[in-house]
């Protein structure tokens, strides 16, 4: 794997204004609510990436702003050594065949007016494609690499034709099809059966591998990353908590919040008596949040000093880096066996 990082993020922000009233679009004092709040990360080249969190803690929003589907509030954003925030119009273009997202939900993404041939083949013709032949050939082989196989057979069809792994696949085929460099699959296999997941996994897994793809993969699930990811970032409340390597992060958490998320995850052994640490299901108000570390009025183990700390990255063991002021202590929780 190329050590150079394909993209790298400083300090980025994304702030949403809350409006309750008219007074409030004119007034200086506005509340936000900090979707993202001054994060940093990079991605290397030809590495997947896993983003982790809750509902809210800002992962999605992370992925859409470095395909450009949202704009930053604050922040630094270097694309394969170039400013992505000075872009010109040309630039901008260039750039949108080099980023390409998969979402989550493969029955709301595909335009049920389109035949998968009309699907996949927008982007191409949106920048420049000319010849049906040529589009044609493009598309095929597309699917086949998706694994739609043989592709001849999908490219006259309709989503509603479709499963929801086949949707799923044709989502993967538009997103390769102009041959980016670079790939944010949001859940990609949440909302499918069990059985299919694997197959959707593996196939990221190889376009990594065939494509030399580097990918930001979101997801809640830890399992999902720990078998796809080179690398993991915990997100909450819209600050990284935790990064690094993916099984060490899984295997030797570094901040209570990972912790809170690992005893959550189901073991198929059923002999294996599972310990989840039990903390308040209620997180705090994004608009008004708490001093210090976000985590603590959740957290099993905070102190009077977590109040007062900020969000510093340590690193903690080699090349993972936590944001508890505590990791190094080892302190040892005290879950509810169940």
């Amino acid at each position: 794997m190329n050590k150079e990082p394909l993209i790298k993020v400083k300090n980025l922000k994304k702030y949403y204004p809350i409006n309750k009233g008219i007074k409030d679009i004119f007034s200086k004092d506005k509340s936000y609510v900090k979707a993202i709040d001054d994060i940093s990360f990079e991605i290397h080249q030809g590495e997947i990436l896993g983003l982790a969190g809750e509902s809210g803690s800002g992962k999605t929003t992370t992925g859409e702003i470095l395909v450009r589907l949202q704009e930053t509030t604050e922040g630094e954003i270097i694309f394969d050594g170039h400013d992505f925030m000075t872009k010109s119009k040309v630039e901008d273009k260039r750039f949108r065949k080099e980023v390409q997202m998969i979402f989550q939900d493969p029955y709301e993404t595909l335009n049920p007016r389109f035949t998968i041939l009309e699907t996949i083949a927008e982007p191409l013709k949106i920048h420049g494609m000319k010849g049906k032949d040529l589009i044609y050939e493009r598309v095929i082989e597309a699917l086949e690499i998706a694994e739609l196989k043989p592709a001849e057979h999908y490219v006259h069809r309709y989503p509603h034709e479709l499963s929801g792994g086949q949707r799923q696949r044709v989502a993967i085929a538009r997103g390769i099809v102009m041959n980016p460099k670079f790939l944010v699959a949001d859940e990609p296999v949440s909302m499918l059966d069990v059985s299919i997941r694997a197959d959707i996994l593996n196939l990221l897994k190889r376009l990594r591998k065939d494509m030399g793809l580097t990918m930001l993969y979101v997801s809640h699930d830890l399992s999902t990353i720990k078998y796809l990811c080179d690398r993991i970032a915990i997100m909450y409340l819209g600050k990284i908590v935790e990064i690094g390597n993916a099984n060490e992060v899984i295997d030797n958490p570094q901040h209570p919040y990972t912790k809170v998320l690992l005893s959550a995850v189901p073991v198929a052994d059923p002999d294996h008596k599972k310990v989840r640490i039990e903390i308040d299901d209620e997180a705090p108000d994004q608009i008004n949040l708490p001093e210090g570390c976000r985590f603590t009025p959740r957290c099993p183990y905070a102190t009077e000093a977590c109040n007062k700390c900020d969000h510093t990255l340590i690193e903690r063991r080699d090349k993972q880096y936590s944001a508890c002021i505590y990791a190094e202590d080892e302190l040892k929780l005290k879950p509810t066996a169940v």
